[in-house]
């Protein structure tokens, strides 16, 4: 924390990196959508967000449940469906319980706190999965106890979305957030792909199952770093009236959407784009199979699924800053390319183009849910009313976790059934999730 605080303090070098980073070199700015207070601290704020960013996206990366946790589950030879399970556990875990938590947040006066604790917990939950690998022989009993520290993990993620959105609502000014969180991603994208060639290059043609191990606890140290990184930033005390417990958030969500028409048709919107965020371990199951589980795909893989984070990033949350609303349609569209790819990798023989082949699947997976991913967090950031935010937030999390759980379903279609239909499904949702989101108002006409 004193390093932080030293660098922090810097006025010029702090400056210098907000300038770059953020676009913006006026030292007597004006802010538009936070207060007087929290726009003198702004460059330190940004900074570290983005520093807190680089991180949690590089974990993501190397440590998530959309790449290496299913390389590392098939690794182990758990059964299939645990593998289907992972994102839809992942995104039902961390939205489901945020009614519960969104009146306690509401309640403090500084919310920066809940995102530090949940980083440290999700930190834990990371070596708990490493530990289970370790000293666990069965692969079912070690596919599920990795499948139940992910589901804390999840819960705990749960918690830190809430907080870190209106954190990010009362630190950052509105015209900043899209390339705030674009270079979060972006950054961390760039980190990721140094690990990548890695992976490729070092680990060869062959399963190496300690490295996938050892890929898991380099993410709980990067998410014990981002946790210091949140608790440095400078959030002025907000107001602490209308906490509320799960029933009367509940009861308060439902009344919102059903005053606010654009909030119904995002929700909408979201749920179908949801297919492109659970996409991932499918398309993992394929590739592992043609490459009989090498190593050196799995470095590709991340290489992909990282370029297409950095290049993709300053696009997307440029254009967010611009039409949030335009960025999840168009995110959608290209959320169709990957599955109709993998169809027709399926239908062809195997052979040495496969692996390239599904490297350009996963690039434009990344590219897509990118796009999804930080369109949907800058539109309802930018178009919900600041009192009712964190309500906003957590009920439409909650409602979007509980159709995630549905997801659930089609692990167990690809442990009996096979891949194609799966991504036939995943096709259709991506292309229903691009029309639904051109029907969304833009921002500013959310109410």
């Amino acid at each position: 924390m004193g390093l932080i605080r030293t660098v922090t303090e810097n006025n010029q070098p702090l400056q210098l990196a907000y300038s770059i980073l953020s676009g913006d070199d006026d030292q007597d700015r004006a802010c538009r959508a936070i207060p007087d207070d929290a726009c003198h601290h702004l460059p330190r704020n940004y900074v570290l967000n983005v520093l807190n960013g680089t991180c949690t996206k590089l974990a993501e990366q190397i440590a998530g449940p959309n790449l290496v946790l299913p390389w590392l589950l098939t690794a182990v030879g758990a059964p299939v469906f645990l593998t289907g399970l992972l994102m839809p556990l992942k995104q039902t875990g961390s939205l489901l319980p945020q009614l519960a938590i969104s009146g306690t947040i509401r309640a403090a006066a500084r919310r920066k706190w809940f995102w530090v604790g949940a980083g440290a917990f999700q930190a834990l939950m990371l070596l708990a999965m490493a530990a289970a690998v370790v000293l666990l022989a069965s692969p079912l009993y070690a596919g599920l106890a990795i499948m139940f520290a992910l589901a804390l993990f999840s819960v705990a993620s749960g918690v830190g979305s809430v907080a870190f959105q209106d954190v990010v609502g009362k630190t950052i000014d509105k015209g900043l957030r899209g390339t705030m969180l674009s270079y979060r991603a972006a950054l961390g994208g760039a980190l990721a792909v140094a690990f990548g060639l890695a992976i490729k290059l070092a680990l060869g043609q062959s399963a190496n199952l300690p490295a996938y191990v050892g890929l898991v606890l380099i993410g709980a140290c990067l998410w014990a770093l981002a946790a210091a990184l949140f608790a440095a930033i400078r959030e002025q005390p907000g107001a602490t009236g209308g906490g509320r417990n799960a029933i009367a958030e509940a009861r308060a969500g439902a009344a919102l959407l059903r005053r606010y028409p654009g909030y119904r048709r995002y929700l909408l919107a979201r749920a179908a784009l949801v297919s492109i965020e659970i996409a991932a371990p499918f398309y993992v199951i394929a590739a592992h199979h043609e490459s009989q589980g090498a190593a050196s795909l799995l470095g590709l893989l991340v290489l992909a699924v990282a370029l297409a984070r950095v290049l993709s990033s300053p696009f997307w949350g440029r254009f967010s800053d611009t039409s949030a609303r335009r960025v999840m349609a168009l995110a959608g569209l290209v959320g169709v390319l990957p599955g109709a790819f993998a169809l027709a990798l399926a239908a062809l023989p195997a052979g040495p183009y496969s692996a390239y082949g599904f490297g350009l699947v996963f690039f434009i997976l990344g590219f897509a849910e990118a796009g999804v991913r930080l369109g949907r967090k800058t539109y309802l950031v930018d178009a919900a009313p600041e009192k009712e935010r964190p309500t906003l937030v957590a009920f439409g999390n909650s409602a979007i976790g509980m159709i995630t759980l549905l997801g659930g379903v089609l692990g167990a279609v690809a442990q009996w059934g096979g891949l194609t239909a799966i991504l036939a499904v995943l096709v259709a949702a991506a292309a229903t999730g691009s029309g639904l989101s051109l029907a969304m108002p833009e921002a500013e006409d959310f109410a």
